[in-house]
C-alpha cells in the first residue's frame, strides 16, 4: 500500500470536512506549512479556494487566517 503524503491527507480532509485551516493541519497531521502544500495540490490540478476569516487569538486579540476548500 502506498504511504499517504501530506497533500493526500489535506485533500482527504477537505473532501471529508469541507475545508481546512493551518491550525487544523498542524493538529491533525503535523503539517506546519499548509500554504506550501496547497500550492503543491494546485500544481496537481486541483482547484482550491482560499477564504480569509477573522477570529481571536489566545489573548483575545483579533486575528486573520485562511481557510482552504476544494472548488466544487
Amino acid at each position: 500500500m502506498k504511504k499517504m503524503t501530506q497533500c493526500d491527507r489535506i485533500i482527504d480532509h477537505m473532501r471529508k470536512y469541507g475545508s481546512i485551516t493551518s491550525m487544523e493541519a498542524i493538529n491533525s497531521f503535523g503539517c506546519t506549512r499548509l500554504p506550501a502544500r496547497i500550492s503543491d495540490i494546485k500544481k496537481q490540478g486541483y482547484a482550491v479556494v482560499k477564504e480569509m476569516e477573522t477570529g481571536k487569538n489566545r489573548y483575545g486579540e483579533k486575528t486573520s487566517y485562511a481557510r482552504y476548500r476544494l472548488e466544487a
